[in-house]
């Protein structure tokens, strides 16, 4: 069979692989097997299958494989703040390694709570995906465990969960915010303060805990404040809060870049206040927002290339339960005053 194939009335139906495998004039296995890497093909045979398939306009149906207990190839990326600059990047890396490893990116947008991401792995299940990567929030034990006993491979990025069997990779924040603390405290800065989010991630969560904890441990106060979402306004907001004191900071830590872009304009704008003269400021990210002249911020850096290139490893390995930790490095740039 040869020649143009007229378009179908029905936009509903599909091309079919035995569609394929008539006018190629091979086998429906065969079919199968070119598209799916499973078992051998003749290089004859697959330039048949795939010449067929052109002219057809056939596609692999990745679900059908699934159902069928074939592996999907769909590793689920669940995310919350999207729009938040270190998420974006930290997505597209991602997902583009998922793609460069012949797998499909599958992105579900939750609001981060235990719900919503509980309910984006209930999701992963129905689309038989092989792995999910959770960026965002804390799963439910009980739903990672169901995951993994239906054959899901569940990696954890930055979470704070103890679940068995699962793959872990973190950012060592304990360090980071000690080292955070000591350069404040080596420019001078004795009046410290904390500026964090209501959204109460585990990250943010945990480098708010560890800054304040090291402060305790060389008997310095830190004053947290938490005003709203991890956002630039909120950042603005706490420079209000805080500069407006009678006694304010002379050094603040941000949890993240996007707050502490807030809190710097807030601080030059509003109270006039020169940094790092006046004031030091640290972030947490090194957004490429960081290194713009209006910022030129001093922050930590998280290595997300060896992060990406981990969990590529982890979606092509056999192991299981594994962790693995990370440093975030301090990048010094213009607004910690030299001690």
């Amino acid at each position: 069979m040869s020649g143009p194939i007229p378009p179908r009335g029905d936009r509903t139906s599909y091309v079919s692989a035995n569609e394929v495998a008539e006018r190629a004039g091979v086998s429906r296995s065969a079919v199968s097997r070119t598209f799916s890497g499973a078992g051998s093909v003749a290089p004859a045979t697959r330039r048949k299958v795939l010449k067929a398939a052109e002219e057809l306009g056939y596609h692999a149906n990745l679900l059908a494989r699934g159902l069928v207990g074939e592996p999907s190839k769909i590793v689920c990326v669940i995310a919350a703040d999207v729009g938040q600059p270190y998420h974006a990047a930290m997505i597209d890396r991602v997902t583009r390694q998922i793609q460069d490893l012949g797998k499909v990116a599958m992105i579900i947008n939750t609001g981060g709570d235990e719900d919503s991401v509980s309910q984006a792995l209930r999701q992963s299940l129905q689309y038989r995906a092989e792995a999910s990567v959770v960026l965002s929030g804390a799963p439910s034990a009980k739903l990672v465990q169901s995951c993994l006993a239906n054959g899901q491979r569940v990696v954890l990025v930055n979470r704070t969960d103890d679940a068995e069997g699962v793959e872990r990779i973190w950012i060592d924040n304990h360090k980071a915010c000690r080292e955070a603390l000591a350069l404040l405290r080596r420019a001078g800065c004795a009046r410290l303060a904390c500026v964090s989010s209501q959204a109460r991630t585990p990250s943010m969560m945990t480098r708010e805990t560890a800054f304040t904890e090291a402060a305790a441990e060389v008997g310095v106060h830190i004053d947290v404040t938490r005003i709203g979402p991890t956002s630039y306004d909120t950042g603005l907001e706490a420079a209000r809060v805080l500069l407006g004191r009678s006694d304010p900071p002379d050094g603040v830590f941000c949890v993240t870049d996007l707050l502490a872009f807030g809190f710097i304009d807030g601080a030059r704008n509003i109270f006039g206040v020169e940094i790092p003269r006046d004031l030091c400021v640290i972030g947490f990210d090194d957004v490429p927002q960081a290194r713009w002249s209006a910022y030129e911020l001093t922050t930590f850096r998280q290595p997300m290339d060896e992060m990406v290139a981990r969990i590529a490893e982890l979606l092509t390995s056999d192991a299981g339960g594994s962790e693995s930790a990370f440093d975030a490095l301090p990048v010094w740039r213009k607004t910690v005053r030299m001690g």
